[in-house]
């Protein structure tokens, strides 16, 4: 009993040491130059949750701050590089509903198609998402037709609509290979009225463990 009660009050000690530590591992009440340098920081040290959490308390802290306009772009490109896709948009949204100007506005949906685009890794998935991007660079050039970026953009758009196309022809086989004739007849209208009926495309390639179950 004597020693099971020591061991209790080691616990209990180490729980008070801990909790006072985490407590005093907070941080609170910085210049917003201090947050910017701590947030930059988290990202080169790939601590992006720990980026998110700072910007949070920076941003509560110092509302009006005009680094926060910058943190914001740079957290978006964070997310993006580490292919955390939606939390890129996120603040790409924030960014836009912030300071979205008409340039910054042009700037951030840019990026918001490059992430989508970015996040496109299987051609033959993610129909939804080729539709939503595609009608999203659409959009874009409409409103932006002298935009910096309309060639990377129009590159996207050419991408997704040869993915289309890939995906069209993978239906219409696998309809007639099910024996779905109507199905597969329509698809293969849609096929032959395509601009890009007659072009070579090359299938993706799939490591072997993604293979097995295609």
């Amino acid at each position: 009993m004597k020693i099971s009660y020591k061991y209790i009050i080691a616990i209990l000690i180490a729980f008070v040491m801990t909790a006072c530590s985490t407590k005093s591992d907070e941080i609170y009440n910085l210049s917003p130059d201090a947050w910017y340098s701590l947030i930059i920081k988290d990202i080169r040290d790939r601590d992006l949750e720990s980026a998110d959490k700072h910007y949070t308390s920076m941003q509560s802290e110092h509302v009006a701050s005009p680094l926060l306009e910058t943190i914001l772009i740079i957290l978006a490109q964070a997310h993006m590089e580490d292919e955390e896709y939606l939390l890129a948009n996120y603040y790409l949204d924030e960014y836009i509903k912030k300071y979205g100007d008409y340039k910054k506005t042009e700037y951030a949906e840019f990026l918001k198609m490059k992430a989508n685009f970015d996040s496109f890794i299987r051609p033959n998935r993610n129909q939804k998402l080729m539709d939503d991007t595609t009608a999203q660079i659409q959009n874009f050039l409409y409103k932006y037709p002298n935009s910096m970026y309309r060639p990377l953009a129009e590159t996207m758009l050419l991408k997704f609509n040869l993915a289309t196309h890939y995906l069209d022809l993978q239906i219409a086989d696998l309809y007639e290979r099910t024996g779905r004739d109507i199905s597969a007849e329509i698809y293969k209208e849609k096929i032959n009225n395509s601009p890009y009926k007659d072009t070579n495309l090359i299938p993706p390639t799939l490591p072997w463990y993604r293979s097995i179950f295609e």
